[in-house]
């Protein structure tokens, strides 16, 4: 295991990523503001749960695959870019998965869910970053590699719920207010469409590791 001084270190360090708001919170206040506190917070587990597949990844050495091949790069680079403006368009249209439809709805959720689990996992940037930052806090005369970077990844990950889940509520509350004043509805799907748009476009052209 990593020592106590390299675990209080990641933490502050985790932590001080963790606020400032990147994709994933931009996705889970768009979520949010958009169909209330539930579906945010289910977001953030979504998320979570991409994150692990990353992390999880990174311990079994997967993640280096992306390192080494620009192809796979490009693949995953690409195609969660595209999933992205997916959304965005079919929120536009003002149908598909991002319509707005009862919070409590188990189908709806459920989709939530699984969009922010996609969405997390075809981002490459995710696992690089995590097989880049994660090793600087490992103790490499400690237990397994791959058992420490499990262990702190895990718990970035249980931080970032947290953190994420604040912003889900807050953007659920300012999410309601707006959704009681008129005309706001009628718009908020051009607001919500053009977020994932950018964000898929923002993804597509962001620079990174080409060869």
């Amino acid at each position: 295991m990593p020592d106590g001084s390299s675990i209080v270190l990641f933490a502050l360090a985790a932590l001080a990523l963790l606020l400032m708001p990147g994709p994933a919170v931009l996705y889970i206040v768009t979520r949010s503001i958009d169909q209330g506190r539930g579906a945010g917070l289910v977001s953030v587990v979504g998320v979570g749960m991409g994150s692990m597949v990353h992390v999880v990844a990174a311990a079994l050495g997967l993640s280096a695959v992306l390192l080494q091949s620009a192809l796979a790069f490009r693949t995953v680079k690409y195609a969660g870019a595209a999933y992205l403006v997916y959304l965005g368009v079919r929120r536009l249209l003002g149908k598909g998965e991002l319509a707005v439809e009862p919070t409590g709805s188990p189908r709806s959720l459920r989709r939530v869910f699984v969009q922010g689990v996609v969405v997390n996992i075809l981002n490459p940037k995710t696992a690089l970053f995590f097989l880049a930052f994660l090793p600087q806090f490992v103790n490499v005369g400690g237990a397994p590699i791959g058992f420490q970077i499990l262990f702190l990844g895990t718990l970035m990950i249980s931080m970032g719920i947290v953190t994420d889940g604040l912003y889900a509520l807050a953007a659920g509350s300012i999410g309601g207010w707006l959704k009681r004043r008129p005309g706001v509805i009628s718009g908020q799907r051009y607001v919500t469409g053009g977020i994932l748009i950018s964000l898929g476009l923002a993804a597509a052209f962001a620079g990174g590791k080409e060869s």
